[in-house]
């Protein structure tokens, strides 16, 4: 499908292109006054109206693949945007994350990763200046502009699609250039019958298109991005990508979609959920780390056997008890029986009926990664009884 894709766009621009060509130079045959009333001169003229005719119609189809989506940066000079020292957060007695040491600098695009209650919206609200470290502290260049993505996406219902794209007029003023909001708006694939449509009309997806359109108006130095997939459709993610690896401000992107996230960021901020947090060159490397915490912990968790007398301690290897003989009999088949539940999550996730559906899509992932988590764990167990048994 993509190759013939991309044949048959080939093909449109060499259409375009010829049919330009061929209109610019009718263009100057008609600007030179021909006789409308001479036959062949007439036939020409008319010709040549079908082929403008054309031309438009094949660059509003051109157009209207595509949502051209982009970011403005302020063209900062200062190569240090922000600067962490020593940075730590609290919450209820529970240490989010603590000595945390980052400089983001102009061009970075951070990933920043990590399980559910973590820190990774805490410390985008400390970025922003929203509330306080509970130790260290943050130091931010002078008159630094930081352009916020909420997941919590709050729009007016009752306002217009037009005065939300472009609320002061029917036009847009975007890198020293007016456009008019018709032309704004098809940039985010909006027609031009739904500029008086209410903003509560439209799905989840042209929603968050809204508010894209909103951001690429405010010049950034540094843009923050809490959960910027949820709710957009295919063609949108597409191009919030592509535009997003073409910003050229720095970039905090928080996301559960791993393919964004290993093309867009140049490092990775893991948070652990323990207090624990460090950089890493790509998401894989996070994963690693992950597994050898956890590792760390439920090893920490159990009791040493050090603490015991050395009679007792002196046997290195003991065998498996009744109900772990009975576990490690079972383990075979429960981890069989695990695998085949996480291939078919797998199937369910990469199934194209559900790939323009955001809801679907999230939930079948979060199915997969609990089916391969499970997976994780039994080999781990058998492992575990598979050293307990020689």
């Amino acid at each position: 499908f993509l190759e013939e894709k991309e044949a048959f766009l080939r093909a449109q621009a060499r259409r375009q292109e010829s049919l330009e060509n061929r209109v610019r130079n009718e263009i100057e045959w008609l600007r030179r006054g021909p006789k409308a009333r001479a036959t062949k001169a007439k036939a020409r003229i008319n010709t040549a109206h079908q082929m403008m005719a054309e031309l438009a119609d094949l660059n509003a189809r051109m157009r209207s693949a595509t949502a051209g989506i982009d970011f403005a940066a302020t063209g900062r000079k200062t190569k240090r945007l922000v600067e962490l020292e020593q940075l730590g957060f609290s919450i209820g007695g529970r240490s989010l994350f603590e000595g945390l040491d980052f400089t983001l600098t102009a061009g970075m695009r951070v990933g920043l990763v990590g399980p559910n209650g973590s820190g990774k919206t805490t410390l985008l609200r400390l970025l922003r200046g929203e509330i306080a470290p509970s130790a260290g502290r943050i130091r931010k260049a002078e008159f630094l502009k930081i352009v916020y993505f909420d997941q919590n996406r709050v729009l007016d219902p009752d306002v217009t699609l037009r005065r939300a794209l472009a609320p002061d007029s029917d036009a847009v003023v975007y890198q020293d250039r007016v456009i008019h909001v018709a032309s704004w708006a098809a940039r985010f694939l909006f027609t031009g019958e739904q500029l008086n449509q209410p903003v509560g009309r439209l799905s989840g997806g042209e929603r968050a298109r809204v508010l894209i359109a909103q951001l690429m108006l405010q010049p950034a130095d540094l843009l923050l991005l809490d959960e910027p997939t949820n709710d957009l459709d295919i063609p949108t993610l597409e191009i919030l990508e592509e535009s997003l690896l073409e910003y050229r401000g720095a970039l905090v992107l928080v996301t559960h979609d791993r393919y964004m996230l290993d093309r867009i960021s140049t490092v990775v901020l893991g948070l652990d959920g323990q207090g624990g947090v460090e950089a890493f060159a790509d998401y894989s490397q996070w994963e690693i780390w992950q597994a050898q915490r956890g590792q760390a912990l439920k090893a920490a968790a159990r009791p040493a056997d050090a603490t015991r007398p050395p009679a007792t301690a002196a046997p290195q290897k003991k065998k498996l008890s009744y109900l772990e003989a009975r576990e490690y009999a079972a383990i075979e088949q429960r981890i069989a029986e695990a695998e085949r539940l996480l291939a078919e999550k797998r199937a369910a996730a990469e199934d194209p009926a559900i790939a323009s559906d955001a809801a679907r899509l999230v939930t079948a992932h979060a199915e997969l990664e609990q089916a391969q988590q499970a997976v994780d764990e039994l080999i781990a167990r058998w492992a575990e009884l598979e050293e307990k048994q020689q």
